[in-house]
């Protein structure tokens, strides 16, 4: 791929689309922009920026698209929009922001994760292991800063983490990861690839370009990843919470241990980890086979997983009140990640869920309440058809809200001694709120404001 000179599209003008303006106009001066906001308000922001040169190209002239040469995407404009339909049409390459780091990227120390859940946690825990272990090392992706505000910045010898959503993977074309992590695949963002097999493609497209010189650490519980067993090139590691392995990453005797070409390592023991739930050993389990895969010592991998404590907005304890405790589970934005947030915590549960419509169903939410979920408590968009999901499973006590503010207020109202209220949405942000950051702050302050 060549991009001096180029006649290059920015699709979208939040944060990925600014950072890829800020370097490509180095390397031409030929740039256009899309972005489906107002003209008036896309012209303040070009010059907010300092970007005067940068044209505009409006959705009701397509024909400018005879123009362009390359179209950096933002991760959040669908596939189906008519631009990209029409770049098709015409055989205009389309990438995103990963696929132009990887072009401009100087060090060979790239490691790739994804996985339908615990992406984020595995990969701010990889970050501190890698820096543990003495390597200047960029956490960066779908995480932190967008990998284009940092990739000039990473050196030879430095590390690059990057976490990967199946938004910018399924527009990657020659991205290789020296060692990938592939946590699990679960339905997600039907809305967004239209079938579930069209997002486990692009899940699939970290590990595509590897060869023999390279690593895939692979969940062996997961029954689509355990296929892949004989479709890989590169050298495999496996992990498992459920089984032993005759090689890999697996429990035994309550320590994790690393099982390789017959020598058994006992790596940690679980009485040594902070962090809740079975899911967190998956992913502590999956960073082990990062770490491994580039021999990182036993020591270093143990006592970073002893001090981390996990992140914001991933079953992040906020407060109680009154012998209630409060958990922020905001990042559950499908309907496993708030299943696993469930089976982390002691019942009696109330559950906040609710948000934006991606498309799933919710039969499968409420047959895991096993017991735990004593009542629910609905916002968003999806509130009706979570409803109607737990009305068909018999649930009774079912509340529903138009806010934030009011979900907080009947939880603290129902809720008894002894009791965990959980907010884990099983559905993204983006009805109520710009990302689950920031709805996951405005439960932790209501929390606080409302229980004093």
């Amino acid at each position: 791929m060549e991009i001096k000179n180029k006649r290059i599209l920015i699709m979208g003008l939040g944060v990925t689309g600014v950072s890829s303006l800020k370097i490509l106009k180095k390397h031409t001066t030929d740039i256009f922009v899309y972005d489906n906001k107002p003209i008036h308000i896309i012209e303040q922001k070009l010059k907010d920026e300092n970007f005067l040169s940068v044209k505009i190209i409006e959705i009701d002239n397509l024909k400018e698209l005879q123009n362009i040469d390359l179209i950096v995407k933002s991760p959040g404009i669908k596939p189906d929009h008519i631009m990209l339909q029409k770049a098709k049409e015409m055989n205009i390459l389309v990438i995103s922001d990963i696929e132009l780091a990887y072009f401009l990227r100087n060090t060979q120390n790239i490691v790739g994760i994804t996985g339908t859940n615990g992406k984020t946690t595995s990969t701010i825990l990889a970050g501190e292991i890698f820096r543990a272990w003495g390597k200047k090392t960029f956490v960066t992706g779908n995480v932190g800063v967008g990998i284009l505000e940092k990739i000039e910045e990473v050196k030879k010898e430095d590390v690059l983490v990057i976490e990967l959503s199946s938004f910018q993977l399924e527009h990657t074309y020659s991205f290789r990861p020296k060692v990938a992590l592939l946590l699990n695949i679960t339905p997600d963002h039907l809305d967004w690839h239209k079938t579930i097999e069209n997002y486990i493609d692009a899940k699939l497209k970290i590990f595509k370009n590897q060869t023999q010189d390279d690593y895939l650490v692979l969940n062996y519980d997961d029954p689509i990843l355990r296929k892949l067993k004989d479709s890989v090139s590169s050298q495999t590691i496996w992990f498992s919470v459920k089984e032993e392995l005759s090689d890999g990453i697996f429990i035994k005797k309550d320590h994790i241990v690393y099982k390789n070409e017959g020598i058994e390592e006992m790596i940690i023991s679980l009485d040594d980890i902070k962090l809740l739930g079975k899911h967190n050993l998956e992913n502590i389990c999956g960073v082990i086979g990062l770490a491994k895969a580039f021999r990182i010592d036993t020591n270093i991998i143990a006592s970073t997983i002893k001090r981390f404590k996990g992140v914001p907005h991933r079953l992040e304890f906020v407060g109680e009140h009154k012998d209630v405790k409060y958990y922020n589970d905001s990042k559950g934005t499908n309907i496993d990640s708030t299943i696993k947030a469930i089976e982390a915590l002691e019942g009696p549960l109330v559950l906040i869920a609710g948000g934006y419509d991606k498309g799933a169903t919710y039969d499968k939410l409420i047959d895991n309440f096993k017991n735990k979920v004593e009542s629910l408590i609905l916002i968003g968009q999806t509130k009706y058809l979570i409803k109607e999901s737990a009305l068909k499973k018999d649930i009774k006590d079912i509340y529903i809200l138009d806010n934030m503010e009011g979900a907080v207020l009947k939880a603290i109202e129902i809720s008894k001694p002894g009791t965990n209220v959980l907010l884990s949405p099983a559905c993204a942000s983006w009805d109520m709120y710009n990302c689950f950051e920031e709805r996951g702050d405005h439960f932790k302050k209501l929390v606080m404001e409302l229980t004093e």
